[in-house]
């Protein structure tokens, strides 16, 4: 490796430039020596973990390279490291189909079902019982790509997407320092990796956002996966995201005959692999291995959610094969939800739009599950009783579903003494009228109508997405509204004054304009908006298209006996009763009255016949996990379209499960009961379908 001095270089090529000193050739030279220098470089610091100069000195070096590929563009070669610093931005993603299913792996969740997976693969191998390693790694919880290099040169970098398609993201994956642009391998090599952002990157990321009155991000995946699909790559490569390879997904043609004997072939042509993995010589050490990592995990630098064991022989990968989803040779275990022992600070009440009031769990601020977590939900008042928690006690907090965070047990033995009782307020805390709790429900209520609480709430859900869906109508507005008195209720949004709105906080001349346009947009919305805006107790978005569907306009719904109501299919008891019982209320007539007077739509739309063929007419389709490129009401809409019915759960009567990333119970089911089960291709190839018999047959393929 040349030894230079960053300073002098950086002035000698400024100074040249400026005053035409630079010739061609010697400018092409200068070029070549200073990839190679700054690759060289960016590989110790990266993947060696041992920086041989400093960030200033290689940033030198970096502006040198970039002011002479400026000035003698013919010179910027494809493995130049001024790529990472992103090129134009893009309109959105191209898809790319990869060459190699990329498929998710099968779960385990104890020592049994680990045991259980190791007699599957040593039942699925001749002889049945023979020798077999496993290699067991860590399971970065991040953003899973494939890149794909050829010869010498890193060509594609596309995300997971459904396994089959996924997105490509070339400009983005080049601004990750960790991935080299060029290799020492002229074969085709593809490898598959997971982009993450690290515990200590991801807290300076959200400081910088605090200090910026930005948004906070809520864990490192999230941050990583939104950076890595940032349509401008200058914006990628301002994040800090790195990357472990993990896979060689074409290794049967390199002449590797073992997994563990990858991470050195990899490590030799610059790919970053992560060291934290074990050849186990049988599933018993396999075993100790993932529990030791159980109890360890919080100590790594980045987040982990499970360890994934995957038999070592190419040979015996190649015997064992594929099942539709995941190949049968490797799994992953998912560790049980991570819980924290932490100091229950206070215990503050909020009023809901339906009048519970549901206690929270102010606590001393741990980190959990990724994000650092202050407050956590106690449900209700049984529940507070039921685990004797008490102000001031030690608790352990654990993320149900890894997404809300709940107390579920009391710390016993670090008890004091000084820990206070907690009681459910026997007057609302927004009205000051007294709480009510019905028989045969644990929630304690406040029943006035008009608790300002309530009616903040209900105008909340009254703009949100899945009702009326008021663009720009947020909850500061709304708070702000309310507080100078310019509206007291739903209806009064469609009658406010422009100039009032401009004196407001915030709230200029161009974005009371948007607002006010949006408004009156949602006039012309459809009659189930409005129904599920209305807050009706029980009945949600689902609820609302049914009554809507079933009855045709506002007037034949408020008109609507119990009776009526209960024939309507999946609506139910509780649901009608609940319907006519708050049409039976004098102030919820007068206020659908009010949003009548304003021009509010009162009927269904009947849909413009598009010429879309009732592809799914008579079908129950359920829908689980995550979809790689839609949302799921996305894909509600397509089925509906299509007189398919989107239904919740799964029986023998579904017609098939469109099931995505960490699609969970309902997956299970559906293969148990022996119910088709399809991802996103193939469900965006039965939309295209023009006769429910084209669906059929695809569907009998499966």
């Amino acid at each position: 490796m040349k030894l230079i001095d960053e300073n002098l270089y950086m002035e000698k090529v400024r100074d040249g430039l400026t005053q035409n000193l630079i010739s061609k050739k010697e400018a092409g030279l200068m070029v070549g020596d200073l990839i190679e220098i700054l690759n060289y470089h960016s590989d110790r610091y990266y993947n060696s973990d041992s920086p041989e100069i400093s960030d200033m000195d290689y940033d030198r070096l970096m502006k040198s390279l970039i002011l002479l590929e400026e000035a003698f563009p013919e010179y910027k070669k494809k493995d130049s490291p001024t790529v990472r610093v992103g090129g134009r931005a893009l309109d959105k993603f191209d898809q790319y189909q990869h060459e190699r299913p990329m498929l998710s792996l099968s779960n385990v969740f104890n020592n049994e079902e680990i045991r259980d997976f190791d007699r599957r693969v040593r039942g699925g191998l001749e002889p049945a019982n023979g020798q077999v390693n496993y290699v067991v790694e860590t399971k970065i919880d991040g953003l899973s790509v494939g890149l794909t290099y050829e010869d010498g040169y890193l060509r594609v970098g596309a995300t997971r997407g459904d396994g089959y398609i996924g997105e490509n993201v070339t400009e983005n994956i080049k601004t990750i320092a960790s991935i080299p642009i060029k290799i020492d391998e002229k074969r085709k090599l593809v490898a598959r990796g997971e982009v993450y952002i690290s515990k200590s990157d991801f807290e300076a990321v959200n400081a910088y956002q605090e200090d910026h009155d930005l948004q906070t991000y809520a864990n490192p995946r999230n941050l990583a996966a939104g950076s890595l699909r940032q349509l401008d790559p200058k914006l990628a490569a301002k994040r800090p995201l790195d990357i472990f390879i993990f896979n060689l997904e074409n290794i049967d043609d390199l002449g590797i005959e073992k997994h563990s004997q990858s991470f050195d072939y990899m490590k030799s042509l610059g790919l970053k692999v992560n060291e934290e993995y074990k050849l186990c010589k049988d599933i018993e050490e396999v075993i100790d291995y993932i529990e030791y990592w159980t109890e360890n995990r919080s100590s790594l630098p980045y987040e982990i959610d499970g360890m994934v064991i995957k038999v070592d022989s190419i040979a015996q990968r190649e015997a064992l094969g594929f099942t539709a989803k995941s190949p049968r040779w490797a799994t992953a275990f998912k560790f049980p939800a991570e819980r924290k022992k932490t100091k229950l600070l206070d215990i503050e009440v909020e009023v809901g739009r339906t009048g519970t009031i549901t206690p929270t769990a102010i606590l001393e601020p741990v980190r959990l599950a990724g994000t650092m977590v202050s407050r956590a939900t106690l449900h209700n008042e049984d529940y507070i009783k039921e685990r004797d928690i008490r102000i001031g006690d030690r608790v352990l907090v654990q993320k149900a579903g890894d997404i809300i965070p709940q107390v579920v047990e009391v710390s016993l033995d670090d008890r004091t003494g000084q820990e206070v009782m907690f009681d459910m307020p026997h007057e609302c805390p927004a009205c000051g009228q007294e709480t009510v709790r019905l028989d045969g429900e644990a929630a304690v209520k406040c029943i006035n109508i008009s608790c300002p609480a309530q009616i903040r709430r209900g105008i909340i859900h009254f703009v949100s997405r899945d009702a009326m869906d008021i663009e720009g109508m947020g909850e500061s507005i709304i708070t702000s509204l309310l507080d100078k008195g310019v509206i007291k209720d739903i209806a009064d949004l469609y009658y406010m004054d422009p100039d009032i709105l401009v004196s407001l906080d915030r709230m200029g001349q161009k974005s009371v304009a948007n607002l006010m346009a949006s408004i009156e947009k949602s006039k012309s919305n459809d009659l189930w908006r409005l129904i599920n805006g209305l807050g009706i107790r029980f009945v949600g978005v689902k609820g609302a298209k049914l009554l809507a569907d079933a009855c045709g306009s506002m007037d034949k719904i408020m008109a609507a006996s119990e009776e009526d109501l209960i024939q309507i299919e999946e609506f139910g008891q509780i649901m009608s009763d609940s319907v006519v019982k708050f049409f039976h209320e004098d102030k919820n007539k007068l206020t659908v009255e009010k949003l009548r007077q304003a021009g509010l739509n009162m009927e269904v739309i009947e849909k413009e016949d598009q010429g879309i063929a009732k592809v799914f007419e008579g079908m129950k389709i359920v829908l689980t996990g995550t979809l790689p490129s839609m949302k799921r009401n996305d894909a509600k809409a397509l089925i509906e379209e299509r007189a398919g019915k989107a239904t919740s759960s799964v029986s023998k009567s579904t017609s098939f499960v469109l099931a995505g990333e960490e699609a969970g119970s309902k997956l299970d089911k559906a293969l148990s009961l022996g119910v088709k089960v399809i991802d996103e291709a193939k469900f965006m190839e039965l939309v295209g379908c023009q006769s429910q018999e084209d669906v059929k047959a695809i569907l009998e393929e499966i």
